[in-house]
């Protein structure tokens, strides 16, 4: 089965741009209750998904940086731990189990990178639970 009756769409999922500032990314994740959100950048791909190790990260290992300067810092500069994989939107939901494992989601892009969303790894679990049971 193909992927895209899973996806939820850009236009209904927080993500960021790799533009925008620490800080303004630490507000994203809090307004949000996320753990960790997509990244894309001005055209519109995905370059990557931050995760709130990774802020803490930054913050724990720049001398001098605090929550009152962290609007200096582009999400660019800010090296992430955790890699999500994408994958293409015309890829098969047996190609999402491996992924589920280890991402809370997986972003979805088109065939030159664009971002289109997300399939939550709640989706992929409650999908496979179907099959197996019926």
């Amino acid at each position: 089965m193909e992927i895209s009756s899973f996806l939820l769409p850009k236009d209904q999922v927080a993500y960021i741009t790799s533009t925008i500032s620490m800080r303004e990314a630490l507000e994203q994740l809090e307004n949000h209750y996320y753990s960790a959100i997509p990244i894309i950048d001005e055209e519109g791909k995905y370059v990557g998904t931050l995760s709130e190790g990774d802020l803490l990260w930054k913050l724990k290992n720049t001398e001098g940086l605090s929550f009152e300067n962290m609007t200096g810092v582009t999400v660019s500069t800010i090296q992430r731990h955790v890699h999500n994989e994408s994958v293409e939107i015309h890829a098969q939901m047996e190609d999402m189990l491996t992924l589920a494992a280890d991402q809370n989601f997986v972003p979805v892009v088109d065939s030159s990178g664009t971002f289109l969303g997300i399939i939550r790894r709640k989706d992929i679990i409650e999908y496979y639970t179907r099959n197996i049971t019926d």
